[in-house]
């Protein structure tokens, strides 16, 4: 059976078709050529700006008095973000607000900035690290230690969340490990009165504590939610914007605390301010279950006299609401702390060390 004169034969329509899709494939490879170029175009843009945004920092903190000192920075990072890593990274400065001075010092720091998060930086400290302020000196080191911050321009991030796994730290009596942290904040320098200023949350699970205390060494989950309130004062002299602090009308809120530590479970909410000696003072409300065994350990380590504990046994065995089926009885107490005496539902349970603020503030000063 003969072709129709104008049908184009077998081999004409291979050839056709063989270079249509040739021609797609050198389409296809063109625009993954293009798109390698532009990814690198934007890879090495992130990079200066990255390095850019670092050296203007450093800058401005050292016109501020602040020494920042660094081996020869490294990029890379390629292909998914943009990194700068700064070896043997040391900080140190802020004599003029922290009495003795701020030093800090790392193995190394990364900057980081993901291609698909090009508003998110995120800083890492690896290795062994110190930190010193003032006359105390902490080392530590983590498996992960990480920040998470906004990235923009010329601005000061307002906020941002901090990571650490397995950190490890080093206290004048004992080491301290933290199983796992998280905390975030964020700030308005601008709030009123009444207004948060500062809020923070945070968690820390696994914390083995540096001694053993009569509930034990290890607080298995320590959760907080805060704010403190403003208009936060400006200023250098620590003392004077503590009582100007005081005088708008500043406070603590203490939005919630949970506890998880030895026979206790606990969660507490209060409301704190400064008082006329710029001592901690306010009230708030404790629940607590687990108390008389709370009652028996704080006994026998000698934190609460045995007259105290059995008194406290009698107001607990009135206050505790009936627990569930297989649950521990909960009690609910006031918390009051004035004249740095802390009371729990009217009883005395410790008194608090005095805050020594550096600094004068026209006679106002700690109390005796």
């Amino acid at each position: 059976m003969s072709q129709p004169p104008d049908a184009p034969s077998p081999r004409r329509r291979l050839t056709r078709s063989r270079l249509s899709g040739g021609r797609l494939a050198l389409a296809a490879l063109l625009g993954i050529v293009l798109l390698g170029l532009a990814h690198s175009l934007a890879w090495n843009w992130m990079g200066g700006r990255l390095q850019a945004g670092f050296d203007a920092w450093a800058a401005a903190r050292r016109a501020q008095g602040w020494r920042i000192e660094h081996a020869a920075p490294v990029r890379g990072g390629w292909p998914l973000s943009a990194t700068l890593r700064l070896p043997d990274f040391s900080m140190s400065g802020g004599g003029a607000t922290i009495p003795g001075g701020l030093d800090w010092t790392a193995r190394t720091v990364v900057l980081r900035v993901a291609m698909h998060r090009p508003g998110e930086l995120r800083v890492s400290a690896g290795g062994p690290q110190r930190l010193r302020i003032g006359s105390a000196e902490i080392p530590f080191a983590a498996d992960r230690l990480t920040a998470r911050l906004p990235l923009q321009a010329n601005v000061v991030p307002r906020g941002g969340e901090f990571e650490a796994l397995r950190l490890r730290v080093g206290t004048a009596v004992g080491g301290m490990e933290v199983g796992s942290a998280l905390l975030s904040f964020d700030s308005r320098m601008s709030a009123i009165e009444g207004e948060p200023a500062v809020s923070l949350e945070g968690m820390v699970e696994n914390l083995a504590l540096p001694m053993a205390t009569p509930l034990g060494r290890s607080i298995r989950s320590l959760r907080i939610d805060a704010a403190l309130t403003g208009p936060l004062p400006g200023g250098r002299n620590p003392t004077n914007r503590a009582a100007t602090w005081r005088d708008a009308g500043g406070t603590l809120e203490l939005r919630r605390l949970d506890l998880e530590y030895g026979p206790a479970t606990a969660q507490a909410s209060a409301t704190l301010a400064l008082d006329e000696a710029l001592q901690p003072m306010g009230a708030g409300t404790l629940k607590l279950s687990g108390a008389e065994a709370v009652l028996d350990a704080l006994a026998q380590g000698g934190v609460v006299t045995a007259r105290n504990a059995a008194l406290a046994r009698r107001v607990v065995s009135l206050l505790a609401r009936p627990p569930a089926e297989g649950e521990p009885p909960v009690v609910e107490v006031p918390l009051t702390l004035e004249g740095r005496g802390l009371t729990v539902a009217r009883i005395p349970v410790a008194r608090l060390p005095v805050v020594v603020w550096p600094g004068p503030a026209g006679g106002t000063g700690p109390g005796p």
